[in-house]
């Protein structure tokens, strides 16, 4: 599989499963592409953070990765931070 077919697969997924769950832990990337090594997988979430296609969100003690812009938490920030 190449990145761009992982991409492809990853916003896919997350988009499928937007309406039950907007933010997912690493390790359930690597499930959505298991014949990728665990470090590619990250590397290719990594740049997809950094195209803006996902988002880190952090409690504090857990980072999770959803789509950019989607989740409940997502309009609650952008609330905060205009005012």
């Amino acid at each position: 599989m190449t990145e761009e077919e992982a991409k492809k697969l990853i916003l896919e997924t997350l988009q499928g499963k937007s309406k039950a769950k907007s933010k997912f832990y690493l390790k359930d990337f690597y499930a959505m592409i298991p014949d990728m090594k665990a470090r590619e997988v990250k590397n290719i979430v990594n740049r997809m953070v950094s195209e803006g296609l996902l988002e880190y969100w952090s409690s504090g003690s857990t980072t999770l990765i959803g789509l950019k812009g989607m989740g409940k938490q997502h309009g609650e920030e952008d609330e905060d931070s205009s005012s």
